[in-house]
């Protein structure tokens, strides 16, 4: 009996080294798995449930409240002429997206340790599957600021819509790039120093005192030297998140170098973790 030689493999093992072992067809292969792990990860997070998926809502709502509470009435912190809950629920909805997907992706190696070990799928499905299930997850917070939004709106608060709302896409694929990265760095230390997770837990929580959520740009750049301006943009969210707020709000503090500078930061953490993270991924089974 002949065999076919022109008969293609569906699988292809070699020994050839590259920097970046990514194959985007063979992740478009395992597309369905993908859809599957997004589909579990929304469900089993309200299922058995009473209040369901509002639980979604319920997060930024009752953060926001108690941010306003201790920001607004006990500190007396501006925020750009906007209504003061309107302004943090802005930054929230954001901040959640960006923790919830960092926090994720940071511990992909441990949180799965025991599938990766019995079965082959791309790995890199997984920090995916991450960023996919909680854009689904920001999509029903968003709605819910929507409405808080035209709510001010219809009260005629000086709320300036600008056209840049439609690049909102492009900035949930710059915060997510720089999550993912930083998630699958995170994730390939953490094979060899587990308390690395503990760390990673409480540096959120400070992380998000150093990034405009509960108070405006303007007011951190007023209140520091003009020579130290600059070191307030180091944080990559900085300009993100005025930027979301200057396209929804109208808030004055914005600069497009800001921007520029996220963008290019994202693509260098996010290549430099799938560097790491596909090395990691071929022996971290013989480690964990």
């Amino acid at each position: 009996m002949s065999v076919d030689k022109t008969e293609d493999w569906l699988f292809e093992i070699s020994s050839t080294k590259k920097v970046v072992s990514f194959n985007v067809k063979e992740l478009w292969h395992y597309r369905d798995l993908l859809l599957l792990f997004v589909k579990r990860d929304i469900v089993t997070f309200y299922k058995q449930t009473v209040l369901g998926p509002i639980w979604f809502v319920i997060q930024p709502l009752i953060t926001s409240v108690i941010q306003f509470i201790i920001f607004s009435k006990i500190a007396s912190i501006p925020s750009d002429g906007i209504p003061y809950f309107l302004f943090v629920l802005a930054g929230n909805i954001l901040w959640f997206y960006f923790s919830d997907c960092l926090k994720a992706t940071s511990e992909t190696f441990t949180t799965n340790q025991n599938i990766f070990g019995k079965v082959y799928f791309p790995r890199i499905i997984m920090p995916l599957k991450v960023a996919v299930s909680n854009l689904i997850k920001f999509g029903i917070q968003f709605v819910f600021f929507l409405g808080v939004l035209i709510y001010y709106l219809y009260q005629e608060t000086p709320i300036t819509l600008t056209p840049y709302v439609l690049l909102l896409p492009f900035l949930l694929l710059v915060i997510a790039f720089i999550a993912l990265g930083a998630g699958m760095l995170i994730s390939s230390l953490t094979v060899k120093y587990r308390d690395l997770n503990f760390v990673i837990t409480f540096g959120i929580s400070l992380f998000m005192y150093i990034t405009p959520i509960v108070y405006p740009t303007s007011l951190v750049l007023e209140k520091i030297d003009p020579k130290y301006h600059q070191l307030i943009y180091l944080n990559p969210l900085t300009g993100l998140f005025d930027f979301f707020k200057f396209a929804f709000l109208g808030s004055d503090c914005f600069d497009f170098g800001a921007i520029l500078y996220s963008v290019i930061f994202s693509i260098v953490i996010f290549f430099l973790g799938l560097l790491v993270f596909t090395r990691t991924e071929k022996s971290f089974i013989d480690v964990i």
